[in-house]
């Protein structure tokens, strides 16, 4: 998304009530990560049909609300777009406070899963108390705790395991074309929960990516890292051959 398209598009969401998740493109830790929402009452946001202010915090740690002119938020954004930069616009997740799960991935396939109760961005506590210094909110939000990691055979989420595997991976490359030992050796997906089917079942939500920088990671990926990695020895040798 341009900044053009940033400042069309997220007046009319905020207008019809959703709360959204803006990201740049590239970042960690938070840093460029915004959850927008209207501010005021809730009976006044569902009959604004024009927002002028906003409630936004900053994903990073520390961070608290803040309630500001649309105009000024956007101006704060400027600086992601900069050098050819752009940033993710995406609903905001109700399920957040429910944590979020990782799926660690080698080259095609699930070699593992990471468990987290994350706080960046979650909804202050209902027994909180909001005060407010200089006219900012501030919020307290709950515990993060540390990733828990598991193998890839565990219990519960091997649904999830399954659309990777035979759905979302192969139509990223299709997308994108690129063949499967292409992918990386070891990367990793975010997800956080969606709204429940009619069924009851949870749906799942792709947070991000990660591709630089993936570690640590469960101990029963070691082996088919280390397995994935000498079958490309052996493929390279191979060609060099022929």
């Amino acid at each position: 998304m341009s900044m053009d398209d940033l400042r069309h598009v997220l007046a009319e969401q905020l207008a019809a009530g959703q709360a959204r998740v803006l990201k740049q493109y590239r970042g960690n830790g938070g840093n460029g990560v915004w959850k927008v929402e209207p501010a005021g009452e809730p009976a006044l946001q569902a009959t604004n049909t024009s927002i002028t202010k906003v409630q936004v915090r900053h994903a990073q740690r520390g961070s608290i609300d803040e309630v500001l002119p649309l105009d000024q938020f956007l101006a704060r954004c400027e600086p992601y777009f900069e050098g050819g930069g752009r940033m993710i616009n995406q609903a905001y997740q109700t399920r957040l406070p429910e944590g979020m799960v990782r799926c660690y991935l080698v080259h095609d396939k699930v070699a593992g899963f990471g468990l987290q109760a994350v706080n960046a961005l979650c909804p202050a506590l209902a027994d909180a108390s909001p005060g407010s210094i200089s006219g900012v909110a501030q919020s307290v939000v709950p515990a993060t705790t540390p990733r828990l990691y598991h193998p890839s055979t565990l219990p519960g989420y091997q649904g999830l395991k399954r659309l990777l595997e035979t759905e979302w991976v192969p139509q990223l490359q299709r997308e994108f074309k690129i063949d499967t030992t292409s992918l990386p050796m070891i990367w990793d997906c975010d997800f956080l929960l969606g709204p429940k089917t009619v069924d009851g079942d949870d749906t799942y939500v792709l947070c991000e990516v990660n591709v630089s920088c993936v570690s640590p990671f469960p101990d029963p990926a070691i082996d088919v890292i280390a397995r994935a990695t000498l079958e490309r020895v052996h493929q390279t040798a191979n060609r060099r051959k022929a």
